[in-house]
């Protein structure tokens, strides 16, 4: 019997899925194993039932692997081979793309194994599962609130892990994701003459403290100078402007404001120079 280890790596949809790793016990291939498309019950001995599917998880066969894996899981319940099973179906599951299954493993791994280390790899999975399958902005997020709510669960569990630190990574994703949706509703809300609603949806992205590190921050308040000299409300313009001025004094979103409100005779003291950023030290009241 010997050791080995496997390697999730690979993207969808533009965001990157960092390496993790699922350690597995493994033992010496059984000869003359044909893959199956449905494997018919069949008792044979649990070691040549993995060693079958370990043979097909090595050769990226992941239909035939995760038959294996299940038949050892079904013949043999509640036994560590079986623990190990759901583990591979994860993994083969989710390199196959069929989320909605690798998802429903790891719930089950959950459900039998609450207390093993390797649950902390199966919470993870779960939730990647769910980045895996985040949208465009201009269609429901509930994946992106879904891998939110998960990863932050993963970071909670388990501090310290390579599973938190790759957690935290995603989850300042997922929150640009959630604030580019907030953004694109602003917009339309604005295009419909709608200054009101949207308003407070730029609101949103510079009041919640999980949006303001993201990379709308700047554009949120542009959004706010435009809508409010639209109104007519030229003081408020002008304290939003000095606002994304003192933060992000080299964003090209400052130059398009101060263009905006010097054109009002509102310019703001600090004018647009170089092109760095900082964060957002203060929040407009109100």
């Amino acid at each position: 019997m010997r050791s080995s280890s496997l390697f999730v790596s690979k993207s969808r949809t533009g965001l990157a899925l960092m390496a993790v790793l699922i350690a597995a016990t493994s033992i010496a291939a059984c000869n003359g194993s044909r893959p199956r498309p449905k494997l018919a019950y069949e008792e044979r001995p649990v070691e040549a039932l993995y060693n079958a599917g370990y043979d097909r998880l090595r050769r990226s066969r992941w239909n035939d692997a995760v038959d294996y894996f299940q038949e050892v899981e079904r013949q043999h319940p509640y036994s560590e081979w079986s623990r190990r099973a759901i583990l591979m179906q994860i993994y083969a599951q989710y390199q196959n793309n069929d989320y909605q299954e690798a998802s429903a493993a790891a719930d089950r791994f959950i459900q039998l194994f609450p207390g093993n280390p390797s649950a902390a790899y199966a919470f993870y999975m779960k939730a990647v599962c769910n980045f895996e399958r985040i949208v465009d902005v201009d269609r429901d997020q509930a994946y992106a609130e879904n891998a939110l709510q998960g990863l932050r669960d993963v970071v909670r569990r388990y501090p310290g892990t390579s599973y938190a630190t790759d957690a935290l990574v995603k989850i300042d994703m997922v929150n640009d994701q959630l604030a580019g949706k907030e953004m694109n509703i602003g917009r339309y809300y604005q295009r419909a003459n709608q200054p009101l609603a949207a308003i407070n949806r730029y609101k949103t992205v510079i009041e919640n403290r999980d949006f303001q590190r993201t990379s709308h921050t700047p554009e949120a308040l542009y959004r706010l100078v435009e809508v409010y000299l639209a109104l007519g409300l030229k003081d408020e313009a002008t304290r939003n402007g000095a606002v994304l001025g003192h933060n992000y004094p080299g964003s090209p979103w400052y130059s398009k404001a101060y263009d905006l409100l010097n054109e009002q005779g509102a310019a703001p003291q600090t004018a647009p120079e170089g092109r760095r950023e900082g964060w957002l030290s203060r929040i407009i009241p109100g």
